[in-house]
């Protein structure tokens, strides 16, 4: 049964005739006569009695009913819904955020978003950035941003801004030069995203700088959270890295400074994508606004993009 069938059988019901239900579908009564006698064909089945003035269903057409207003319903309300989401008018986008996301802003994406489109429903999905990869990948999200490195397989990766990793802690002496991997390893160190542990894209380079060098990192203290982290380390249980946006935030304890690593550390931000996938242009707008978003907060390049070489220890104000 094809879905002109279909219209055709549910007007005819409607109308109870052919000559009124061709002059909705606007076609000639005989085209329509001739789409019911293929369906009745098709199922060996009569769907109406006819000869009297007014067309009545039969039992086997009476059977069809329910499932044929179903059928031409759900095509119907998936056009208006493709409609909706082209016009972004409706629908909804799924979109990956950095675990991070707040240190940059990305939360008055929410808001800006859904004022300018408040019929599209919107689904901000926080994760470590390799959970991200993986759900983006998978099809789960339609994009994400996400700190590198991540698995790519059947991804499309941009890359969008650089923000430098540092080595924080409340003892001054500790940021006295500039971090090496060989002293971070002996170091008492309090890490966050206990959950992804070394799969997460900022350890992960702190493990491959290790292990060329024939170290390992083993943290004393994991925590899931940065602001848990950062709290341990005001209190000069241990030390952690965190980005720039984070030692630039009020989440930051007025306690903890920074100092670079020898070798500069940085994560880069990139927006994500199947390879095989079109945006929606939901999708395709707010992956716009997150772009903006993040680049407005680097128009001063010592914000966020440091140069090669580094090794300045940074104090929060106030901090002697």
């Amino acid at each position: 049964m094809t879905l002109n069938q279909l219209r055709a059988f549910l007007l005819t019901v409607r109308t109870g005739s052919f000559t009124a239900a061709a002059a909705e579908l606007k076609m000639a009564q005989a085209s329509v006569s001739e789409l019911i006698r293929r369906m009745e064909e098709e199922a060996g089945l009569a769907l109406f009695i006819r000869g009297g003035r007014r067309l009545v269903l039969t039992s086997a057409g009476a059977e069809l009913l329910p499932f044929a207003e179903q059928a031409v319903s759900s095509v119907d309300e998936g056009r208006a819904a493709l409609r909706s989401i082209g016009s972004l008018d409706g629908g909804a986008v799924t979109f990956g955020l950095l675990r991070n996301a707040s240190f940059y802003l990305l939360p008055d994406l929410a808001q800006q978003f859904h004022e300018a489109f408040p019929n599209v429903r919107l689904r901000l999905v926080g994760q470590n950035s390799s959970e991200v990869a993986a759900a983006v990948s998978r099809g789960e999200l339609e994009a994400g941003l996400v700190v590198l490195p991540v698995e790519d397989a059947g991804l499309r990766v941009t890359p969008l801004i650089r923000d430098e990793v540092f080595y924080a802690s409340a003892d001054p002496e500790r940021l006295a030069a500039p971090m090496t991997i060989h002293r971070m390893a002996e170091a008492d160190l309090v890490m966050y995203d206990a959950r992804y542990g070394w799969s997460d894209p900022t350890r992960r380079q702190i493990a491959e700088r290790a292990q060329l060098e024939g170290l390992r990192i083993e943290p004393i203290i994991e925590v899931e959270h940065v602001e848990a982290a950062l709290a341990l380390v005001a209190r000069g249980v241990g030390d952690t890295i965190i980005s720039r946006a984070v030692a630039d935030s009020p989440f930051c304890p007025p306690e903890v400074g920074t100092v670079s690593f020898a070798e500069p550390l940085y994560d880069t931000i990139a927006f994500i994508q199947r390879t095989s996938s079109v945006l929606s242009p939901g999708a395709r707008e707010l992956a716009r606004r997150a772009r903006s978003t993040l680049l407005a907060g680097i128009k001063d390049p010592a914000q966020r993009v440091y140069p090669a070489t580094g090794g300045t220890a940074r104090r929060r104000p106030g901090v002697s």
